[in-house]
């Protein structure tokens, strides 16, 4: 297995459509930085948030999850209170290609705020807008910022493909939009 370089990743966003919007270098100009660097991307996170509330008393349940334990915001910002969680989608649609493995890092700048980027693996074949979850893990309203650079993503080609990519295998995130929500 290898991680692959900005020059990889810059031939397949621009001649395969493997990252739309791209960025072809780091922007930093007063914003958390986004865009191509050496061995990943840096993608963005969209204007769209859902921010979890308790206010039914609920229970979270994946298989059971109700829509109606988010609240839905569109701005500039995102504010997740204390010791809670919003969802979001990268600016950017990826494109993964049959043979290449994507890891998700969230952004030092975030993590050094006890704000943490969760997203599962993006799988050979898969395709769509990145869900991203955050989580608040201080006791004090915790800050996001819209378009602007929220986690790298690491692009490591397979040894094979794999006899069945996630788009064979019709998997149930495939050409996702906007923010997804759990489903089973």
């Amino acid at each position: 297995m290898t991680v692959l370089s900005d020059k990889w990743i810059k031939k397949l966003a621009t001649t395969k459509g493997m990252i739309k919007p791209f960025v072809p270098r780091q922007n930093r100009k007063g914003q958390i930085s986004f865009g191509l660097s050496s061995y990943g991307y840096d993608a963005r996170v969209s204007n769209e948030f859902k921010i979890f509330t308790n206010v039914n008393s609920g229970i979270v349940d994946p298989k059971v999850f109700k829509k109606e334990s988010f609240i839905t915001k569109i701005g500039k910002e995102c504010i997740i209170p204390p010791n809670s969680f919003a969802l979001a989608r990268t600016v950017e649609y990826f494109k993964i290609p049959d043979d290449v493995l994507v890891i998700c890092l969230g952004k030092s700048t975030y993590a050094r705020c006890g704000i943490i980027v969760n997203v599962t693996p993006l799988e050979p074949g898969w395709q769509g807008h990145v869900t991203l979850e955050f989580s608040n893990t201080t006791p004090l309203p915790a800050k996001i910022y819209a378009h602007e650079g929220v986690a790298q993503f690491v692009f490591i080609k397979g040894n094979e493909k794999p006899k069945v990519t996630y788009a064979q295998r019709k998997g149930k995130y495939m050409k996702q939009r906007g923010v997804t929500l759990p489903k089973v």
